[in-house]
């Protein structure tokens, strides 16, 4: 929902530590041999020898980096190496669009001339878009201005392949809703002989402007306009069309939408270039159709379709939810799927005429794919059966089979991996509670250690460890959950509890890794000063719990999901030695709602909340997150509104901290003043802090960060205040 993974900072989410500093600059790049890295510093771009560092070579130094006449070199971020590999294409000078830094300048550097040469000359600067090599490496394609470009490189002319593009009328990328519920962000593809493009045409102009106010920036208030589909409002319609280069034509394929208002979050090409492959979701979202359309008649055929009583997760499959490409298999006749139908997240192979076999048997759920090695016919996959608060890598014989665990059974916590596109080496890193280290290479599947880890830090043993535990609610259900106990801990004594929530299907808090039970806006030392910190998972977190753990949410956020956190409250109080007059709970985005939700529905329970952007109405947020888990609300409106924070405002009688910041694109700040209104009208007194301009992170503007921390420490202190009684 509201605060993504790609936040880095969200406490209490399975959080991988990333000690890279030299890769800080962008992602992980392999070298194409999968022996080495690329890496970004001041000295320029370096080749990292990933096994043996000493042995680092320079591919572009600092001053070759400089165009003519420039004062300093370029700020890169991430480059492509040319089909030939006798040039690079560098993405510079880059500005965020929505969420990242998607858009830039791009310059073309020849090894053999150390000449940099611009592309795009005369267009706006830092608007181009996912540029790519033709794969003959002859072109470039980017997109600017929602418009689709080619590039000649042996003279630089270049040419629009779209010519309607404008603020609403989106070629070769998505509106703000695409990108944050699906996200997707590069719209083109080349076809694999070069001879056509293929791309992604949005019309957003039925979709309402959003219009953000500045009141800071200019001595007259002004607005900042969002596109934006909110719930019950029909998506932009979306289409898929194919470019052929020599004919100068473009063509509309079918794409078997049985509605105009569906979803198309998944296209690429074929192997053989004769046609498209695609995803098609309805409005709904539980209904997916995998099609194919042929590039020269574009006509569809549907060669395989899923129903679900809830919904179709389609972000479960990626890394980072990014849903680029297509995992061929068998020669391109088959590829790799995932589905949740058979109950867990398990891996299928379909061949091109849709019929599809089981690859994962084993009855837990994979958590993401990490690499499919067609030289050994391995798939490399995250789970962790048994134990839904800790990640470890498996692999699987592509025919199917049984799975094997390739990390060390000593080793616990969250592991990640970064395989080489050779499949024989991986960057390693390890996180639990007690110790993580990064940058770390293993052999595959061996596990062997050929270089050890770079970072490695323990957590002090002076200092209370997390525990985690489990209990059982009233209604039978087992929830997860961590607790920190307060130093110098005496069992006998009553101490106040923190909890932390978050409790909606984007994320979970409680994971094992070195951030668990960390809270980055207390400051000072929540131990120490004599809290107990408890978090717990309820059903509907995206844990590797099954199919029916994740889906008994559907049509109940704001629902079943506060129930199953309060009743584990209850259960905490059970152990004796929490002081139930004061129970403080928090939560950013969607546990900023779970907070409001909490002590609006249970207000014996819950004494002290903040609530850091949060949504209060589930209609006021965007269609595509809301209507996936909720339905629509021309059909169940009053599913949305019985989950939604604002019903409750008028039962609130705790302590209460709400905090938005105004510039948020994502959760408006209308949300805040709805809910002031309701609390207002019911005369409950709280407290208030709106950040100007700040975004959902609320961490643009100096000092920023450091109030937040110092306005929540002192709400908490204060009302709910600390130390042993």
């Amino acid at each position: 929902m509201f605060l993504k993974s790609r936040i880095l900072w969200k406490i209490g989410g399975a959080i991988l530590w990333i000690a890279m500093a030299h890769l800080a600059q962008a992602q992980l790049q392999w070298t194409p041999d999968g022996m080495g890295y690329y890496s970004f510093s001041e000295k320029g771009i370096d080749i990292i020898n990933a096994v043996n560092p000493d042995k680092t070579i320079t591919l572009l130094n600092a001053t070759e980096l400089r165009p003519a006449g420039a004062a300093y070199g370029l700020d890169v971020q991430s480059f492509q190496v040319s089909p030939d590999g006798n040039s690079l294409l560098l993405f510079a000078n880059t500005a965020r669009v929505w969420r990242e830094n998607t858009r830039g300048d791009y310059w073309i550097f020849d090894k053999a001339s150390k000449k940099l040469t611009q592309l795009g000359k005369g267009l706006p600067e830092s608007s181009l878009m996912f540029a790519k090599f033709s794969p003959d490496g002859a072109r470039v394609a980017y997109v600017a201005k929602h418009n689709i470009y080619i590039e000649n490189l042996s003279d630089n002319t270049y040419k629009a392949i779209t010519e309607d593009g404008t603020d609403r009328i989106i070629n070769g990328t998505f509106d703000w809703a695409y990108e944050e519920e699906f996200g997707t962000k590069d719209g083109f593809r080349w076809s694999p002989d070069g001879s056509k493009i293929a791309f992604w045409k949005q019309d957003a102009r039925g979709t309402r402007n959003f219009l953000m106010i500045n009141n800071t920036d200019s001595l007259y208030a002004f607005t900042v306009p969002v596109e934006y589909p909110k719930v019950g409002l029909p998506p932009s319609p979306t289409s898929i069309w194919v470019y052929d280069l020599a004919k100068q034509q473009t063509r509309k394929v079918d794409d078997l939408l049985t509605a105009k208002d569906g979803y198309i979050p998944r296209m690429e090409w074929l192997t053989d270039s004769k046609g498209v492959i695609l995803q098609t979701l309805n409005r709904k979202q539980n209904e997916s159709k995998i099609v194919i359309s042929d590039a020269q008649t574009g006509k569809g055929k549907a060669i395989h379709t899923e129903t679900d009583k809830a919904w179709i997760d389609i972000k479960s499959r990626w890394n980072d939810g990014d849903p680029a490409g297509w995992d061929w298999i068998n020669g391109g006749k088959e590829f790799i799927w995932v589905s949740e139908k058979g109950g867990w997240r398990q891996i299928y192979g379909i061949d091109l005429n849709g019929k599809e076999r089981l690859i994962t048997k084993d009855p837990f759920d994979i958590i993401q794919i990490d690499f499919i090695d067609p030289k050994t016919q391995t798939i490399y996959f995250s789970a962790s059966p048994g134990d839904a608060t800790q990640k470890h890598l498996y692999r699987v014989n592509l025919r199917g089979g049984k799975s094997t665990r390739v990390t060390p059974a000593s080793l616990k916590g969250t592991n990640a991996y970064h395989i080489s596109p050779n499949g024989e080496i991986a960057l390693f890193q390890t996180s639990s509670t007690t110790y993580r280290a990064s940058t770390a290479v293993v052999s595959l599947p061996a596990h062997k250690e050929l270089r050890p880890a770079k970072n490695t830090e323990k957590q002090s043993p002076q200092h209370p460890q997390p525990e985690f535990f489990q209990v059982t609610t009233e209604d039978g259900v087992t929830l997860d959950g961590w607790v920190v106990k307060p130093s110098q801990f005496d069992a006998s004594k009553k101490y106040p509890v923190v909890f932390y929530v978050y409790g909606e299907p984007a994320s979970q808090t409680v994971t094992d890794n070195f951030n668990t039970g960390k809270n980055r806006l207390y400051r000072g030392d929540m131990a120490a000063d004599g809290y107990v910190y408890v978090s717990l998972e309820n059903r509907g977190a995206p844990a590797p719990k099954g199919r029916e753990w994740r889906k008994s949410i559907y049509r109940n956020i704001g629902i079943l999901n506060i129930r199953d956190q309060a009743m584990g409250a209850k259960e905490v109080f059970k152990w004796g030695f929490i002081d139930t007059a004061r129970v403080a709970v928090w939560g950013w985005s969607g546990g900023g709602a779970s907070t409001l939700n909490l002590l609006g529905q249970y207000p014996g329970i819950y004494k002290t909340g903040i609530s850091i952007a949060p949504v209060t109405n589930q209609l006021l947020y965007d269609n595509i997150y809301q209507e996936r888990y909720m339905g629509l609300p021309q059909e169940n409106g009053e599913d949305f509104m019985k989950g939604s924070a604002l019903t409750y405002a008028k039962n609130v009688t705790g302590n209460l901290l709400l905090v938005h910041g105004t510039g948020d694109d994502n959760v408006h700040y209308q949300n805040a003043e709805v809910y002031i209104n309701e609390l207002i009208k019911y005369n409950i007194p709280f407290q208030m802090m709106s950040y100007p301009n700040r975004s959902h992170a609320i961490s643009e503007g100096e000092g920023t960060s450091e109030h937040l921390a110092e306005l929540y420490t002192r709400f908490l202190k204060e009302h709910c205040p600390p130390g042993a009684k």
